[in-house]
């Protein structure tokens, strides 16, 4: 693609970083065929083509955001399927992150959005503020019918009960079982411990019992996907400062082989940490140190070797790839070759590419299309018929099992299981094995 930036403009590091991918795209539109917005709207302007079009005239141009770029934008949910399939390499990811940080700095959203947007960049990250959030959406359930839109469909998808915070959260260090062979740092992360607090225990259960020391790192929080998404590049920094700072500790201290996270939109967000620190002397070299240290729990425990299954289940899984999983870290089959190995039968999710319509907080500042694209992944998975569902982040956990009876766990949790841990509690009603690992 020609593009036409001044050398004054280029003088901008983001500014240079998104024409160098601006001139990368050749209009071949391969990426219309797998965006999910595209599939469900047919506009082209809900396309990554479009929206780099978009995005082009407006950077070019050096122009505010109006209100047809924001609303593309917008609808655009940065699942990335568009980069696994550019056969040019056009890297979409940095470019859209640069639309929405113009669109913050450019544009005035209508006071309900603006109010929305700044309410989940506060919350979300701080899990004692989204505990006390989800206390108030409690109480305001019997009111839902009279709350406007956004606000009711927040409410809805409040759960209906929470887990007490788990004391393995806190920072500490957990003891390897048997001779150390690995020591890492484990991402706790925020809005996963609130929900979910179960994923974290099961991480440390599984790796301690792989020899593994696991460090939870004073300083460390939020990754800063959630405010980075919504275009708030300041605390998003914020958040990425005080992990690489939190873990440079640890590593200038006794030392880290990995840094480990077990939700995947979390470890696409660490893993970019190199590339967003970049222009800060201070943080660089640290921040592509923390970044090449990075791995998803199955990355690592491929490398590392699962031991051999205490049980095997049997068990039909339909896994279901998230989209940070397998287009924004490439991760496709490591998950199902662990959970092959524990001995679950896993089943292929038709049009697995696809988003399940989660995406941080897509699903609720976008929920009519979340609700379709969810239906959607709901009625594919449903089609195998399995026992249960397996991912590997808490966004698509909590989406996909507001419109289903299947169980939904993480992937982390079956491995857990298999090689010795206690059974997952969502699936509790399910036999330990199949009639047909039995009579093997």
């Amino acid at each position: 693609m020609q593009t036409n930036f001044t050398l004054a403009q280029l003088a901008d590091p983001d500014t240079a970083e998104s024409e160098k991918i601006l001139r990368t795209c050749v209009h071949c539109g391969f990426c219309t065929a797998t965006c999910p917005t595209y599939a469900l709207l047919g506009d082209e302007l809900d396309s990554p083509r479009g929206r780099i079009y978009l995005i082009k005239d407006m950077l070019e141009n050096d122009k505010p955001a109006t209100a047809q770029v924001v609303k593309h934008i917008d609808r655009c949910l940065s699942c990335l399927s568009c980069m696994t399939t550019c056969p040019s390499g056009v890297h979409y990811m940095h470019l859209v992150d640069h639309a929405r940080r113009h669109i913050e700095e450019t544009y005035e959203r209508p006071l309900p959005d603006r109010l929305m947007r700044r309410l989940l960049a506060l919350v979300l990250p701080r899990p004692g503020l989204f505990r006390l959030a989800l206390a108030g959406a409690w109480l305001a359930r019997p009111f839902t019918r009279v709350l406007p839109g956004r606000l009711k469909g927040m409410v809805a998808m409040a759960p209906r009960s929470l887990p007490a915070p788990s004391p393995v959260d806190r920072p500490q260090v957990f003891a390897a079982e048997g001779a150390r062979r690995k020591r890492v740092a484990l991402l706790s992360g925020c809005a996963q411990r609130v929900l979910d607090p179960g994923i974290n225990e099961a991480t440390i259960r599984l790796l301690t019992r792989h020899g593994v020391e696991v460090v939870v790192a004073r300083g460390a929080g939020c990754c800063g996907a959630l405010p980075h998404h919504l275009g708030k590049e300041d605390p998003a920094l914020g958040y990425a400062r005080a992990n690489v700072a939190a873990w440079m500790r640890e590593i200038d201290g006794e030392g880290l082989d990995a840094i480990v996270i077990n939700a995947s939109g979390c470890g696409t967000q660490v893993k970019d940490y190199g590339f967003m620190l970049r222009e800060d002397q201070g943080w660089a070299a640290s921040a592509a140190r923390i970044s090449d240290l990075t791995r998803d729990i199955t990355e690592f425990l491929v490398e590392l070797g699962l031991t051999a299954p205490v049980r095997r289940p049997g068990l039909a899984v339909a896994y279901h790839s998230a989209c940070s999983m397998q287009h924004g870290q490439q991760i496709k089959t490591q998950p199902k070759s662990l959970l092959a190995d524990a001995g679950f039968t896993v089943l292929e999710v038709p049009e697995g590419h696809l988003c399940c319509g989660s995406a941080g907080t897509y699903n609720l500042l976008q929920p009519a299309i979340a609700t379709q694209l969810r239906d959607r992944k709901v009625k594919n998975i449903e089609s195998l018929r399995p026992d249960l569902i397996a991912t590997g982040n808490i966004g698509c956990i909590t989406q996909i099992a507001t419109g289903t009876r299947i169980p939904i766990v993480h992937t982390v949790e079956l491995l857990d299981w298999a090689t010795g841990g206690p059974k997952p509690a969502a699936i509790a009603h399910l036999p330990n094995e199949s009639p047909a690992a039995a009579a093997e």
